[in-house]
């Protein structure tokens, strides 16, 4: 291929790890292992497979459809990958020619095909990755198929690792990835698009910020590896909306994720994503606007917003929603929502203007640990911003985080008492992740904190007593169905409404997969639980035959 008709690059949007594969990984640790366990709350095992909740939905449509009936399997992440379809508009509104991957898993031969035509570069996001092994997968993917393509990857792995090695340990952690580029830069598009333009024109990487990337004979700061200097991005949100009309090469399908703000207002003690992304920043109501109508003229029917706290400032909140009335979009609409700053005017704008449901992260029904963990929220601020919610018929996932450090049996049983009173739709408790670079971990000999992620211990609780917490409120909760993290997460809901599915029809689902998982956590004999299982899958099967005519049509042929 000539080089004036090379593609500059490809973006690779997910790699999700085939659950049977990651499954056994974490098994290794043990099936006691804190990991492990918090995993157990992703997955059934039936009729000899572990299957998480998809799997679960596909081998029920599956089972109770007729012999022949058309059924596109239900994917994780199905909705188009924010990340790739971000970069391929920046990059494209810079000339260059792009295009995007959604999943790799599922993309296998469409990326092959593409990477026979010889691109310049693979680009790699890492947005969802604690780990190397899914961007090592896609490399060693991409090296078989064309050894030549230069491969970059960016994103919060990367930086994590920056952040945490140095020298030789940062050496081998890169030689472990086996790209030839790495962005390191909080953003990293406008480094992205500079190194395109420098591979295009044959120029050397020395003078391009947020770079790292085998020595060759100039100055090396990391082992093997040289190290450009920083230069904090700051691209407009306004100047950079989704092009997404020219999205077209790639069906995009009735549900898509966009953004409105980038960083979070708050600085909550256990994450560290505002002190890598910055001050919060928001795109006007204009830009808003033309994304939004871009997104009405290709037949959007649900918008999933990513914005970490969507109705933040409030009163910029409210504008919003009056844009989405006065414009009569007609999305339907999901996002993070921080209840304890809303008043009754917010919610009820929310509702006209199509929001069906919200994901809290509440965190903690004790006030003592929501003080620990700098929440910059009450317990009755949330009780009262959730009353508002369900009140108007908005749809509530609240998450909830278990074992933090001032963690007791007092404490928890106050987040029991809060998730029975306040009965959101849909919860799930999470161990604390004991995770280096954020705030807590600052204050480790202060709350007398040893180890790290998954396996810890301070001064009021540890993390295997933490997990035994979470099995018992898990089978004490009776008024809220629980949704897994791994593959599923509240965001399938707009996914699944894109298929079809109701949201009813999704919840009574969901009533009989927290029965099976309940099985899982409780200790019942092998007996009983064949014969449940067989009842509540039964049960499952029922409702799809049953939801098996017209109005299901969409679900079946994978709209």
């Amino acid at each position: 291929m000539a080089e004036s008709t090379r593609r500059d690059c490809i973006v690779i949007g997910y790699n999700e790890t085939p659950f049977d594969e990651y499954e056994a990984g974490i098994r290794r640790f043990g099936e006691d292992s804190e990991a492990y366990r918090d995993l157990k709350f992703s997955f059934i095992e039936l009729e000899g497979k572990r299957l998480n909740y998809v799997d679960l939905l596909n081998h029920v449509y599956c089972r109770a459809l007729p012999s022949g009936t058309p059924h596109a399997a239900f994917r994780s992440g199905g909705i188009p990958s924010l990340a790739a379809v971000y970069l391929c508009s920046f990059l494209g509104r810079r000339g260059h020619d792009v295009t995007y991957l959604n999943l790799f898993q599922h993309e296998k031969e469409r990326l092959a095909e593409l990477l026979a035509q010889n691109p310049r570069t693979v680009a790699i996001t890492t947005t969802f990755y604690v780990l190397n092994d899914p961007v090592i997968e896609m490399v060693q993917f991409i090296r078989q198929h064309n050894p030549d393509v230069r491969i970059i990857v960016g994103g919060p792995l990367v930086s994590n690792h920056h952040r945490r090695y140095e020298g030789n340990e940062l050496a081998v952690v890169l030689d472990d990835l086996g790209a030839d580029i790495y962005v390191v830069e909080s953003q990293g598009e406008l480094t992205l698009s500079r190194v395109l333009d420098r591979l295009k024109a044959g120029q050397e990487l020395s003078d391009v910020p947020n770079l790292i990337y085998p020595a060759e004979g100039g100055p090396v700061r990391a082992g093997r590896y040289r190290i450009n200097p920083p230069q904090a991005e700051s691209n407009s949100l306004d100047e950079n909306i989704i092009d997404w009309r020219g999205m077209a090469e790639s069906p995009l399908g009735p549900t898509l994720q966009t953004r409105t703000a980038r960083s979070c207002a708050y600085s909550c003690s256990f994450c560290a994503y505002p002190m890598r992304a910055g001050s919060l920043t928001l795109a006007g109501m204009d830009a808003v606007a033309r994304e939004l109508d871009a997104m009405a003229e290709l037949g959007t029917q649900n918008v999933v917003f990513i914005d970490d706290t969507f109705n933040v400032p409030l009163k910029r909140f409210k504008e919003l929603c009056r844009l989405l009335i006065e414009r009569r979009y007609g999305f339907n609409w999901f996002s993070y929502f921080r209840c304890s700053n809303s008043d009754d005017e917010a919610v009820d704008l929310a509702a006209q203007s199509g929001c069906r449901g919200v994901f809290l992260g509440i965190e903690s029904g004790s006030p003592r640990i929501l003080a620990n963990m700098n929440k910059a929220a009450t317990v009755e601020k949330y009780v009262s911003g959730m009353k508002r919610l369900h009140a108007h018929g908005i749809l509530t996932f609240a998450s909830f985080i278990l074992g933090f450090p001032g963690e007791t049996e007092e404490t928890v049983e106050e987040t029991l008492a809060f998730i029975q009173e306040t009965r959101p739709d849909y919860y799930r408790t999470q161990l604390w992740y004991c995770e280096p670079g954020t705030a807590v971990d600052a204050k480790r000999q202060q709350y007398g904190i040893t180890g790290q992620g998954f396996i810890w211990r301070h001064d009021t609780m540890e993390s295997l007593e933490a997990m035994d917490h979470i099995d018992r409120m898990f089978l004490t909760v009776k008024d809220s169905v629980w949704l897994p993290q791994w593959s599923f997460d509240f965001w399938i809901i707009p996914y699944l409404l894109g298929r079809g599915l109701q949201t009813e029809q999704f919840k009574a689902l969901m009533r009989l997969a927290h029965q099976l998982l309940a099985l899982e956590i409780a200790s019942v004999s092998s007996e009983t639980k064949r014969a449940q299982q067989r009842n509540y899958v039964g049960q499952m099967e029922a409702l799809v035959r049953q939801w098996n005519g017209a109005s299901s049509q969409a679900v079946l042929a994978g709209r």
